[in-house]
């Protein structure tokens, strides 16, 4: 991976499923299946998105995110911090190869400001092979493999201190 991503600036240890030690509230979070745009909007007045990186990547600037996604010629990368009602809530970082670029899901390399939920959620062409748990220090973070029309996309998510999902009920 490339040394300036704000996601991997610090590495990210995957857990297990048995070195899982999980909050059962932060949980419930991290195992999320809906857009998680639409699940922090409930505990804030606007969910607004910065972008920090949108370009064309190689498969030697993935790592070990390559092992999740099919061989490509270049993958768009987009790296971004997501606030609710301007406090940064989650940092998120997608990569979708060239392939997963068709027909109307070229529109992913021109989101900008709009929440990839928006944009995945809005119709019912997805579907989530697998969420997978970690931790980066003591923030958590959860990485899942997307499929938009059968195309693959990989979505990392971290959770900032300050996001609803460290508050308890």
């Amino acid at each position: 991976m490339t040394d300036d991503s704000i996601l991997t600036s610090t590495h990210i240890h995957w857990l297990s499923t048995c070195e899982a030690d999980i909050p059962e509230s932060i949980l419930n979070w991290l195992m999320e299946v809906g857009s998680m745009t639409r699940r922090f909007e409930q505990h804030c007045q606007h969910v607004t998105v910065t972008p920090v990186r949108e370009c064309f990547i190689t498969a030697e600037d993935l790592g070990d995110e390559s092992e999740h996604l099919p061989i490509s010629e270049k993958y768009w990368l987009r790296e971004i911090i997501l606030y609710g009602d301007n406090i940064p809530w989650l940092l998120g970082r997608t990569i979708i190869p060239e392939e997963t670029l068709t027909g109307t899901d070229k529109k992913l390399v021109d989101l900008g400001t709009v929440p990839l939920g928006r944009y995945l959620f809005n119709g019912n062409n997805l579907t989530r092979d697998y969420i997978q748990i970690g931790r980066q220090g003591q923030r958590w973070a959860r990485r899942s493999l997307l499929r938009l029309s059968e195309k693959p996309l990989l979505l990392t998510e971290i959770f900032l201190p300050e996001s609803p999902a460290y508050k308890i009920k």
